[in-house]
C-alpha cells in the first residue's frame, strides 16, 4: 500500500484497532476498523497473525518492537517485508523507520510523551529529513493543547495512541489536530454496521 493510501485510509477510518493477543485480534477482525496495529507475536506466528489480518481485507501494521524473536536491527524490516504480510511497522526506534521506509513498508514512530524533553524529542524528529508517514504519541489522554501544539511543530501527521476510555477522548484528540487514534479499548473501535 503507497503511502498516500495508507494515510487516506486512517482518514477515513480514524479510530485503529491495536490487538495485544488472539482473542483481541478476533475482535478487530469483526470491527469496522480497516487498520490493525498488531502488538504482539514472535516470530514463528507475525507471518500467519498478518496474513489473517489481510485474509479480513484490512491492513496490518507490526509495532516491531514487540515481535519476539526480532532484534532492533534493521535487518528486522527486512523479515517483516519478505516473511509477512503487513504494510508496514511500528517502532520507537528511527533506525527501523529508516531501513522500513527504505523498504517501502509504511512507518509509524511512536514516542511516549512524559515530559518536556518528550515534547523536544518529537519536534527535532520532525525536523529530521527521512520521516515516518505518522507519528503516535501515548498516552492519547494527553491535554489537547498539548496535541495541538505537536500538530504545529510535526511536518508529519500526529496520532494519538493508549489509555482511551470513552469516546469524548477520541473526539477531543481529533479535534486536537490529530489525524487518528489507536487503542486496544474494544469499546472505542467502530462496530460493524
Amino acid at each position: 500500500m503507497r503511502r498516500s493510501d495508507f494515510l487516506a485510509e486512517v482518514r477515513k477510518n480514524p479510530v485503529i484497532a491495536a490487538v495485544k493477543d488472539g482473542q483481541e485480534l478476533d475482535l478487530a477482525l469483526e470491527s469496522q476498523s480497516t487498520i490493525v496495529f498488531v502488538l504482539y507475536g514472535d516470530v514463528n506466528s507475525i507471518g500467519a497473525i498478518t496474513r489473517r489480518v489481510r485474509d479480513e481485507g484490512k491492513v496490518p501494521i507490526v509495532h516491531i518492537d514487540l515481535v519476539d524473536g526480532l532484534s532492533l536491527q534493521p535487518v528486522a524490516c527486512d523479515f517483516i517485508k519478505h516473511n509477512t504480510q503487513a504494510e508496514g511497522i511500528i517502532s520507537t526506534h528511527a533506525s527501523l523507520i529508516n531501513r522500513a521506509r527504505e523498504l517501502g513498508l509504511n512507518t509509524v514512530m511512536r514516542f511516549f510523551m512524559i515530559d518536556s524533553m518528550s515534547f523536544k524529542n518529537v519536534g527535532r524528529q520532525a525536523q529530521r529529513e527521512l520521516q515516518p508517514d505518522l507519528i503516535e504519541v501515548l498516552p492519547a489522554v494527553l491535554i489537547p493543547d498539548v496535541y495541538r501544539a505537536l500538530v504545529q511543530v510535526s511536518k508529519v501527521p500526529v496520532m494519538a495512541g493508549g489509555l482511551l476510555t470513552s469516546k469524548g477522548e477520541v473526539a477531543n484528540d481529533l479535534q486536537a489536530g490529530c489525524i487518528a487514534v489507536s487503542t486496544t479499548n474494544k469499546k472505542m473501535w467502530p462496530a460493524k454496521a
